[in-house]
């Protein structure tokens, strides 16, 4: 089993995002099944040190996709990310927790222009030199958050009287980096 401490010094640099294979999507209850999204356009740097990791990225909420021209455009509305006032969901994390595979964090999130503390778990894959002489590694994270608590509060009732979107929204980021050139 690697430590922490050696985990973080083979790690150890600059990790620019390869947008071209990372996600940064999200699911929540609607209906009977589950509603996803994700955003098209991200950026993320991972910086590791022997004593933290720090991990800080963006998404564009103009880049958000479901799949649905006019729903998209709904999405970038007031009633739910409000793109105009607020073009950018953020992260923070400024101590992850590398142990062996496993990967958690405390950090902030900010969406609709209100940042609130997450905890974020995932994995974590080991670095390995691709095709081209580039050396990768994968980080994959997910929370769960209360869309409330950001101020995204549109819904519409059912014929039964209950919501037609579910309050517990999951963020799913599969990242892929390359290290930075020092």
């Amino acid at each position: 089993m690697s430590t922490t401490t050696e985990i973080r010094r083979s790690l150890a640099g600059t990790w620019q995002l390869d947008p071209v294979h990372s996600s940064i999507g999200f699911e929540i209850p609607y209906l009977s099944g589950t509603f996803k999204g994700q955003f098209r356009e991200a950026d993320a740097r991972l910086v590791v040190t022997d004593s933290e990791a720090t991990l800080n990225g963006t998404a564009k909420v103009e880049s958000v996709d479901v799949k649905d021209e006019n729903l998209s455009a709904h999405l970038q509305s007031p009633d739910f990310f409000d793109a105009e006032r607020h073009p950018e969901l953020l992260f923070s994390a400024q101590d992850i927790d590398l142990a062996d595979e496993t990967v958690s964090a405390d950090g902030v999130l900010t969406i609709k222009g209100v940042t609130k503390p997450v905890q974020v778990t995932g994995t974590l894959t080991a670095p390995m030199v691709d095709a081209f002489g580039r050396e990768r590694i994968g980080l994959v994270l997910s929370t769960t958050v209360d869309r409330h608590d950001f101020g995204v509060s549109w819904n519409t009732p059912l014929p039964t009287g209950e919501p037609a979107v579910g309050d517990e929204v999951t963020i799913l980021a599969e990242l892929y980096f390359l290290r930075a050139a020092e």
